[in-house]
């Protein structure tokens, strides 16, 4: 009896001669839907290859759906936005680096169309715009959405795979010393000196400044307790809530000369009611960031202090006073109101001056360890 033929497996998809001389491949997914390559090849055994490596990805359950990340990349981000639950000003930053750092270049494009090669032109792109910091934050974001993205099945990898583009080297900012406080505090005026001075000597936020309320003051203790922020967005609206971090809410105990600044601060120009604002405009309005921007350029300018420098870096000058009296890490975390090591390490600058300090307690334990030696190093008394 003759031996059976081995029976022929069957093909798996179809291939086709186009018009063009090349090769469609075409397949059944296990969704029931018909698929085709997304490109076309050059011989016929080009596009059955192709075709064996599809049906290998399916009997290793290994198949995904090729049409599963057609969905408009801005349509996605707008919706990951929404669903993260982001605090109003995270939400404001974000909504700013996506409409205009990412949407121009990616708005338009599915998220399976957004390619390791085009993430790298855009990237070298933006560089060429606009700061490196902002570079780094719009990168980290585009990296997060389309990581939900690969979470969600509907990309395979990421394509954001630049090393390091993420981080942040930002300058170190400039400090002012206490004399330029001072001066910048009387180019202000006597209506908002004491926000500078506090800014500074208190390490406290601009919008933690907006939200102080005349209880928020004791005069017996010297101090402030810090329990709301009222941070402006970029529309012009504030949002008041809890502090940056859970340890913003805190009590800053003020340098005594502060005393009498908040003593008449209180009696000429905060609100009478005992939760009335402790900053108020001249026409009896909130503390407004463009009102006050425009007294601050002028001030800084009259001051000589460089265009680059922000009300924020106030805290630079405070932080780092504290830290040259030697108090402990975790002190100087709760005064600045940070819950990370990290962020205070940014204030603590290593200046001229700080270094001379150094340098001179290490000249007075040296001198007096060679007082008890004969100068070479070995002990007066076996000299």
């Amino acid at each position: 009896m003759a031996a059976r033929k081995p029976q022929r497996r069957r093909e798996f998809g179809t291939v086709r001669k186009l018009g063009s001389g090349r090769w469609q491949a075409r397949y059944l997914g296990p969704d029931g839907q018909r698929h085709k390559a997304p490109e076309t090849f050059e011989t016929k055994s080009d596009a059955q290859d192709w075709l064996n490596l599809v049906r290998a990805d399916i009997e290793r359950d290994v198949w995904r759906d090729p049409d599963v990340g057609a969905i408009n990349f801005e349509k996605y981000a707008l919706r990951w936005m929404e669903e993260r639950g982001l605090a109003p000003t995270t939400l404001d930053r974000y909504d700013g680096l996506l409409r205009l750092h990412i949407l121009p270049t990616f708005g338009g494009k599915d998220l399976d169309e957004i390619t390791p090669p085009s993430v790298r032109t855009w990237r070298a792109e933006r560089l060429k715009a606009t700061g490196a910091t902002t570079v780094a934050k719009s990168y980290r974001l585009l990296k997060a959405i389309l990581q939900t993205a690969v979470d969600d099945d509907l990309l395979r990898n990421n394509p954001c795979r630049i090393k390091g583009a993420g981080k942040e080297e930002a300058d170190e900012r400039p400090t002012a010393t206490i004399e330029q406080v001072f001066d910048l505090a009387d180019a202000m005026g006597p209506r908002w000196r004491l926000m500078v001075l506090l800014g500074a000597f208190a390490s406290l936020r601009p919008e933690e400044l907006a939200e102080l309320r005349r209880h928020s003051v004791d005069l017996d203790e010297c101090s402030l307790r810090v329990t709301h922020a009222s941070p402006e967005l970029t529309n012009g609206r504030r949002v008041t809530g809890d502090p940056k971090s859970r340890a913003g809410k805190r009590t800053v105990y003020l340098p005594d000369f502060l005393l009498p600044e908040l003593r008449r601060h209180l009696q000429w120009f905060a609100e009478k009611e005992p939760d009335g604002l402790f900053f108020v405009g001249e026409k009896g309005a909130p503390f407004r960031r463009s009102t006050f921007g425009r007294k601050w350029r002028k001030a800084r300018t009259k001051v000589g202090m460089p265009t680059n420098f922000r009300f924020y870096d106030l805290r630079h000058t405070g932080n780092t006073l504290a830290a040259d009296t030697g108090a402990k890490l975790k002190d100087l975390m709760v005064r600045a109101g940070q819950s990370s090591e990290r962020a205070q390490l940014i204030y603590q600058h290593s200046t001229a001056k700080h270094q001379r300090k150094l340098a001179r307690g290490i000249d007075a334990e040296v001198r007096q360890q060679l007082r008890r030696t004969d100068g070479e190093g070995r002990p007066a008394a076996e000299a």
